[in-house]
Formats: C-alpha cells, structure tokens, sequence
C-alpha cells in the first residue's frame, strides 16, 4: 500500500511549492513579500550536514564517559552485564574492531534506554607473541642476546603505548564507556594476573593440569607451541609429497605371506607408503594399517608391494603392476615387522617396528598403509599410545625449536647423510636432503608437488610443524559434560553458533596451555632439578602467588628460586629450579570472567540470569577462541557439578570484507580505515570526513552474522540515508521551534485527522518493530523500518500534505494543533529509535529542543517509554489505504496536466471524485486484481464521510480544491480537464473515477493556492488569520 507514495506516480512533488515560497531563487511579487512575513515558516540552526567528525565532537564526552558515569549511579533496574573480549593492543584499530564495538554499544544504549544500568569494561588482551617481537625490535637484540627481564620490560612499554592509541581511537566511535585506567582492563594488570593465577591453581587442584611429552602445534618462527586458535590456514601451499618403500625381512613373514612369497619367484616384500613430510620418516615408529580394509600383494618387476586393494587403480601408473599374488585382510597385517628406511636403531635399541592398528587410515588417498611418527603427529600420537609403547619407550623426536634438526638426527640417518642434516631446516633444505637420500637408498618410488591446506602461524604467516615437546596441558575430557550442559542454557544468535561452539569443545580432549616466551604470564611451577618433576602442591602455588602478589609477576624471574620455596621444600637435600614456560594468551584473555565476580555488580538489583554475564559478542572465529577458553576456565575452576557459565547470550558477526567480496590488504590497496571514513583520507572527494555516526550506521545496517562488505560506494549510500533521516528530523525541529507555545499539547486536547491518526499508527508499528528487534538483536531492520518512515511515511506523504497548514493555518489551529502534535510525538519516539545507533545525532536533537533550557544530561538520561496501545489504530490504517489508492491516480493526472504545460503547480488544480450511483447500492465492490478492496467504501458511502472526505481530500493532493460527486459532474465545463477511471469498481463494472481541472479561484499572495475570490486580496483562510 504505501509503495504508492513512492511509485512513479508521484512525479509531481508537491514540496516544491512551499520550497519555493521561501526561496531566494524565486521570483516574488511585493505583495508575496509582505505578506510572507506571517507565515510559520520552519525556523532552525540543525544543520541538514554534520561536516565530519566536527559536529559529533563536542557530544562526545556527553554521549559516552559522562553517560556511562552518570547510567551506573543512577539506574536503578535489573543491571545489563556486557563482558567485552579483549581485542589485541598492537597497531590501530581496523574496520573489524570498529564493527565489533559499534555492534556492542548499540545494545548497551538500547538497555540503558530501557532504564538497565550497563555495566561494560572494554578490555586489552596484552601478552604474547607480537608484543614481544616488537619490543624485540626496539631493543635491536634477540631473545637469546637479552634477558627475560629486559623484554618484558620493553613489551611492557610497547603494550601501554598501544594501548592508549586504541583507546583514542575508539573513543572516536562514540562508545559509551568509563575509558579511564579504572574503567578500563588489562590482562597485563597485576590483580588481573594474580586472579588468573588463582584460576590455574584450582585447575591445578582439580587434577586438570598435567605436564607431558606429546607433539603440538609448533611454530618454528616464533620458536613457541600454538593453540588451534593461533593458526591459520593457507589453501595453496606447495609441498613434496614422496612414495616410498618399507622393506620387510622375510623371516619375519607370518603363515598366509610367507607361503604367497615362496612360491614367487620375487626377491623383496615392502610395504609402499604416502607422505607430505619426508623430513619426518626418520621419526618413523610404526606404520598404520585399517584392520576391517582388505590389502593387495602385488607383483612389479623383482619387487613386491603390500598396497590397499582400493588404491590398485591410482597407483597401477607408477608401480608397473604385473600381478596380484593375494588379498589380505588388514588385521592379519598387525605385528608383522618391518625394517627402518635408513637402517638405524637396531633391535637392542628396545625399539619394535611393527605393524600397528588405527581406524583413522582409509583408502581415499595414498596406498592405504600410514607413516606413523608419534613425535610427529597427534593421530600417530593417540595411536602409539593405544599400543601402550609410550610406557616403555621414548618418542621419537629429532627437531629443535627453531625448526632444524638436532644433533641426533645423525643417529636415525647414518653416515655422513645423517652430519649433513644437522642443523638443516625440516621445512626446507633438511626435507630436500630426506628426499635426496631416500633416492640415493632405492627406497624412493616416486614425487609429486601437491598443492593442499596447511597450517601456519596466525601472527608470524609463516608455515608450523607438529613436534612433540615437555608442554603444560589443560584436561578438557574430564570437564566436558559441564561444559556440554553450560552451553544448554546459552542462547546464541545466529543460532546455528550453538552446534559450532559444541562441536570445537565435544572434539577437544586436552588443551595445551604452556608457551615458550619471555612476555606472558610465568606458569608458577617449580621443578625438582635432578628427576625434573614438577611440584604441583597447594602449598607451593598458594606460596608463590603469595610472593608474586606482593612483589609483582614480573619478581619471578628477579627473584632467586630459593624464595619461592615453601617450607616443606627447604632443607630436604633437594634443589629446584623455576619454570620458564608462559601460559597461552587464550588463557589470559579466557579467565577474563573473574572481573564479573566482583559483588558490586549485583547491588543495583537483582540479576535476570544467573550467568556472569548477559552478553559476550566476537567475530565468529571466536568459537574456536574467546567464547571456548571463557567457558573452559570458568567451568574448570568451579567446583565439580557448581560451574556458572560465563555468558548467558553468544552473539558473533562475520568478517569485514571490501566491496567485491575480497579480503582487506594493504598491498592491494582496497582496505578501509574507520578513522578515514570519519576524519576523511587523502584524498577528500573520494574518502570524504563522514564522521562516526555514519560508520556506525553502516555497522547498524549490513547483517552483521554474515561476512559483510563494504567499500567507499557502499558508505556514500549510507550517507546519503543519514541526510534523508538527519532532514526528516531537521523539518520537525524547525517547524516546532516556531510553535513553542502549543508544544505541551495533551492528546485529549487535539483532533487528529485520518492523516494524523494514520501518522500516529506507523509510528506505534515503528516504534514496536524497533523494540522488537533491539531485543533480538537484529539491527538490519531497525534501520530499514526508520528509513522506510523517515523517507515514505513523512518526507513523501506527511511533511507534504501539511506543511499548508503549518505555514499558513492560524497558530492554534484545530488542524495545526494536531499536527505539532504528531510531529512532536514523531520526534521524541524517532530519536529514541534512532539513539542507541545515531547516539550523537540524538544528542544533537536533545540540545537543538531544549535550546532555550540546555542540560548537562544526556538525552539517554530519558528512559524509552513505549507509546500508548490506543496508537495501534488499524482503523486508520484500513480507511487511509482507499485513500492512498484514489491519490496515486491523482497524482498521475497532476504529472499528465504539467508535462502538457497546463501547470506548473499542482495548486492550480482541483479534483473532483465521481462515484457512480450504482455504488450507493452495491457495498460488494471488489478488485479485479486480489479480491475484496478495504472498507474505505463503506465509510465513503456514508454520507458524513463525503462532507469530510472534501477536505482531507484536498490535503492529500495537495490542490485547491476537491470535491466528491454521486452520479457524475454537474459543471461540465472548464479550459481543460483530465480524466482516470480507477480499479475501484462494483459488482456491475462501474468504477470511480477522478478528473483534473483548473482551479476556480484566484492565487492567494500568502499561500499560494488558489481559492482567493476576485474582490478579495486574500483567501478566506488568509484573511482570518492575518486580521486575528
């Protein structure tokens, strides 16, 4: 229905007429001159434009500091608890972090809208990796040419500094926070280092935390251990994949292949194996067969292979098949014995290499048989453990921290292949020399350069290797099933974040929580230095968190090991050692939920969940993050079966893509800075000053669950809607400001009109879909629902129809009244729409209404009261929709008369809507387009509506006049005239029709219509109002 006000019918805009009246362009004559002095022309310094960032600053501090001070001392509802991820401190903000904060300021002043005081500590997560390289940097030295003190001294300065840029930053967003020291977190603080401490402690007594001999992630570049949360992936990365031969020793054969062998003529059996990693082969400790797949004995020259029988079809190429001796099952396989590629460790070493079992090898690629190196890879790993040879002998291991072999690879490759690999990058030159010595032995049956998916380091891009190492872990099996029923009481939004977030944690069993840098939280453990175990007790780690509450973090590698002794470890001939790991930055920023256990957060009343939090929202690469290492601690520190999860709502948004769906880089010049879209960039006409408000609609505006794109088009849009809002807001302030006396009208005390009444609906239908989806969360339509008001509702259909009467009606008039009214209840409930995502737009409202009484307050210090359920007037709705339908045809005819050149202004004309007799009989009209039409019919009918229907008439087409006739026109005569029958027909076909002619009187000098009598200088309107 209302697609009609904006349809291409309405080419005539009526606005035109009154913007012309005041416009210094125009030609006017004198008497138009004198006479437009008395007229209440809109009278306001709101700018149509912010220019940039100028016009914002000065409600900033209002908006954001100052509120949310004065929001916490003096709301009073249930608190609104927003527990914010820490982004990292290190460089600018991006677009991302702007969306991300925007996003979360926007509920926040929702609720304090609603009368919830908020409580929101916009956090910095501080340690790890980049801070480090960085300090190192300015230090012009290397981990291993500086102490462990002098870094954290430095990263702790390059953290700070960092931080206080963000900070500026994105107080330039207009989030609503306490930005100082105390309103604010670090997870460098020291009473936050010591909260985590506590949190270990009682993992630690929980049986949670363990120390092992595994293979991790590894990062040779930062020579560090890696959470699945720090990598990457990178979908073309190149590798050497090799084929290679395992020989078996005959006598070891068991019944079934010793007599296939023996009655072939073939000098060797192997067993042939796939790879990506040569330069793990000499870490070989069994290979992996599938016991339910069946395996094929084949024939190629003097050689035989064992190889799956599903694979027989792609290898058959390079093997030379000549024939299949057998089928065995793979299960008979297990135990049998095999020899080393590069015939090291013999069979006093304890050694056994054998066949071994695991459900993980398929048939899908490869040869169906895996190289299993358990220092190497984790399902080598589980499987070497299901054996039990990890009780009894030692993973294989070869690799040092930056990546390159140890001295110890010459005992697994012997001679002087084995001296040459010292020291050689696995990933590089050591990985080449593998292949070159597999060749060089005969046991090198082809290569090929494949291009797959492969892990790297997040901070470095620089590709990681798996390599067992002493690590710290997390046991996160034991804590499953309560973080399982923890996250059946979360609602997530969008809601498939549930599955996701329960499939990272189902498919997790241990967490490893140790890294090897100097710049992070010590993990507080001593060892005992001659079996290096660790001391685990509770009166060690209470000891220690003692000391280091006291003297600072930093004193543990100050202080001298022997004032970390508790008393039970003094003078019992033993001598111990620090740790020198740090705990994983996912466990600094994860234990951040024990700054929400302070009990000043449930003072101001009672708490709706018994979460920690209302809300946590992150990018959804945050499930495998923040929101896993939030509900792991908080679970694993809680006694067993009490747990209280750290967030009663997960909302996630997507990445911040350019305008062609692409990643931002700033090699390819397509990234978009938040401070240039509001400072503006270098170059002004393409990167114009847009100010916050814009970026923060942009934000409000795209569906943030999804990627989402933008780009300097997409913000010149977004732009161009905040003008459209921004002038709908400006045309009500003018017009109040020259009728402060009628502005406290009571709705008793007015008429509304059909149109006023209709106004008054979509507003309540507004004001109910903004509600509904700030609660949900679904910002998209807020804004959609407030443009489609602001720019059909008001600008193409109300501001038109009235701004007659607000220029030139009496200024208590009935039909005035009503319509400050409106526009006033318009104002109030748009800014209380708009506020939470426009928040400096609202503030300037606030101060252009109370100019002449200005306030130190805030406009959000107005809690949102919902209008009146009487506004929910579908009457109104029903009788206007005819209406609508009759002025889309009038309208047309108006455009048809001026491109003839028989006006210029719709003024010049009046209307007249015939409805045919048969009609008074016949209230069964119906559309001969979807059935039955509105009830407009029934009311049109009525003989009380036709008198008033005149005159609303006139408004709505914003003409001289109208008139509604029964049967036809008496005056059949008139210069020129314009005919529509319309779609409004009854049951026997006679439709209502709506003719154009001109005006009959003259041009009034005041108002411009045209209904002044030939002796008269004015209208009668006119007339009354300038002699009253």
């Amino acid at each position: 229905m209302l697609a009609t006000l904006g349809s291409k019918k309405t080419c005539l805009p009526p606005r035109c007429i009154w913007r012309s009246f005041f416009s210094a362009s125009c030609r006017r004559t004198d008497a138009d001159k004198a006479y437009s002095k008395t007229l209440l022309l809109p009278k306001t310094t709101f700018p149509l434009r912010t220019e940039g960032d100028n016009r914002e600053a000065p409600y900033r501090q209002k908006t954001s500091d100052d509120l949310y001070r004065w929001q916490s001392k003096n709301l009073k509802k249930q608190p609104f608890i927003f527990h914010d991820g820490p982004p990292y401190a290190n460089g600018s903000i991006h677009i991302g972090h702007a969306l991300n904060k925007i996003l979360k300021d926007i509920i926040n002043r929702y609720n304090v809208l609603q009368g919830r005081p908020v409580h929101y500590m916009p956090g910095w997560d501080c340690h790890g990796l980049p801070i480090e390289m960085k300090a190192l940097q300015e230090l012009k030295a290397t981990h291993k040419t500086v102490s462990p003190v002098e870094i954290r001294s430095a990263a702790r300065k390059v953290a700070n500094r960092e931080i206080e840029r963000q900070r500026n930053e994105f107080r330039q967003l207009g989030i609503m926070a306490d930005w100082s020291d105390e309103g604010t977190y670090r997870t460098l603080d020291h009473q936050y280092e010591i909260r985590q401490l506590g949190v270990f402690k009682k993992m630690v007594e929980k049986g949670l935390i363990y120390r092992r001999y595994r293979p991790v992630h590894w990062s040779p570049s930062s020579e560090s251990a890696l959470a699945e949360a720090e990598l990457s992936y990178k979908e073309n990365h190149k590798s050497r994949s090799v084929y290679v031969a395992f020989q078996v020793p005959l006598e070891s054969l068991g019944p079934s292949l010793s007599r296939h062998m023996s009655n072939s003529s073939k000098r060797s059996l192997e067993l042939l194996l796939w790879t990506t990693t040569p330069w793990t082969l000499p870490a070989n400790m069994s290979i992996l067969v599938n016991p339910e797949m069946t395996y094929s004995l084949v024939a190629s020259g003097e050689r035989c292979f064992i190889i799956a029988k599903d694979r027989l079809e792609a290898l058959k190429a390079f093997l030379n098949i000549s024939e299949i001796l057998c089928e065995i099952q793979g299960s008979n396989l297990l135990g049998q014995r095999y020899t080393p590629l590069f015939g090291h460790l013999s069979a006093k070493s304890g050694h056994a290499f054998k066949i071994s079992a695991a459900s993980f090898v398929t048939s899908l690629t490869g040869t169906g048989l895996v190289h299993s190196a358990p220092g190497h890879g984790f399902d080598d790993y589980l499987a070497f453990v299901q054996t039990g040879r990890h009780l009894h002998e030692q993973i294989i291991s070869p690799v040092q921290g930056n990546g390159t072999y140890l001295p110890e690879i010459a005992t697994l490759v012997p001679g002087e292949d084995g001296q040459r690999l010292i020291g050689k990058s696995v990933l590089g030159e050591g990985n080449d020399l593998i292949i070159s010595v597999l060749g060089k032995e005969g046991r090198l049956l082809a290569e090929e350069i494949i291009t797959h998916k492969y892990p790297y380091d997040w901070k470095t891009k620089e590709p990681i290797i798996v390599r067992a190492t002493q690590q710290w872990f997390a046991n996160i099996d034991s804590i499953k099933d309560d973080a399982h029923d923890a996250l059946a009481s979360v609602s997530f939004y969008p809601a498939n974040g549930h599955t996701r977030l329960e499939s990272y944690v189902q498919e997790r069993s241990e967490w490893c929580i140790s890294r090897q840098r100097s710049w992070g939280l010590p993990i507080p453990i001593l060892y005992e230095t001659g079996s290096n175990d660790p001391v685990m007790s509770s009166e060690s780690l209470n000891h220690i968190i003692s000391i280091l509450s006291e003297k600072g973090v930093s004193y543990w590698w100050d202080g001298e090991v022997e004032n970390f002794l508790h008393a039970s470890l003094r003078d019992n001939g033993k001598t111990y050692r620090k740790g020198t790991d740090t705990l994983d930055v996912w466990f600094d920023s994860g234990t951040s939920w024990t700054l929400l256990k302070d009990p000043a957060l449930n003072t101001q009343g009672k708490r709706d969940t018994d979460a920690l939090s209302n809300v946590v929202l992150e990018g959804s690469d945050q499930h495998r993050g923040w929101f896993q290492s939030l509900l792991l601690t908080a679970v694993g520190a809680s006694p067993p079966g009490r747990y209280q999860r750290p967030y009663d709502a997960v909302i996630t948004h997507g990445f911040v893509l350019d305008e062609e769906g692409k990643k931002m880089s700033k090699s390819v010049g397509n990234v978009i800075s938040p401070l240039e879209v509001i400072h503006g960039g270098p170059d002004k006409k393409r990167e114009p000053a847009y100010g916050a408000d814009v970026l923060r609609l942009w934000a409000a505006s795209v569906e943030y669950w999804h990627d989402v794109n933008v780009g300097h088009t997409a913000l010149a849009h977004v732009a161009e809607s905040l003008r459209k809002i921004r002038n709908s807001c400006r045309f009500i302030l003018g017009n109040l400001a020259s009728t402060a006396q009628v502005q406290d009208v009571p709705a008793d005390d007015v008429q509304l009109s059909l149109a006023d009444r209709y106004v008054m609906h979509q507003l309540y239908l507004l004001e109910r879909t903004a509600l509904e989806s700030y609660a949900l969360y679904n910002f998209p339509r807020v804004v959609n629902s407030l443009s489609h008001f602001a720019n059909i509702t008001l600008s193409s259909f109300y501001f038109d129809i009235m701004k007659d009467s607000l220029y030139a009606d009496a200024i208590n008039s009935a039909q005035r009244r009503a319509t400050v009214f409106v526009l006033r209840q318009v104002l109030s409930t748009m800014t209380h729409v708009l506020a939470p995502i426009l928040p400096h737009l609202a503030e300037e409202i606030h101060e252009s209404r109370n100019v002449h009484s200005p306030s130190d307050l805030s406009f959000f210090s107005q809690e949102w009261k919902p209008m009146d359920y009487r506004w929910n007037d579908d009457i109104a709705q029903r009788d206007m929709q005819g209406l609508l339908e009759i002025r889309g045809e009038v309208l047309a005819l108006l455009e048809t008369a001026r491109r003839d050149k028989r006006i210029k202004s719709s003024l010049e004309a009046e209307v007249h809507i015939i409805i045919p007799d048969t009609m008074q009989d016949d209230l069964s009209i119906t559309l001969r387009r979807n059935g039955p039409f509105s009830f407009f019919f029934m009311f049109i009918l009525c003989s009380d509506f036709l008198s008033i229907a005149e005159s609303l008439l006139k408004t709505l087409f914003i003409v001289s006049d109208a008139v509604v006739h029964t049967g036809g026109l008496v005056d059949q005569h008139s210069a020129w005239s314009y005919s529509q029958a319309t779609q409004m027909k009854d049951s026997s076909g006679a439709a209502l029709e709506c003719h154009i002619r001109p005006a009959k009187g003259l041009k009034c000098p005041r108002c411009w219509t045209y209904t002044r009598a030939s002796d008269e200088d004015l209208c009668q309107r006119c007339d009354s109002v300038i002699n009253s």
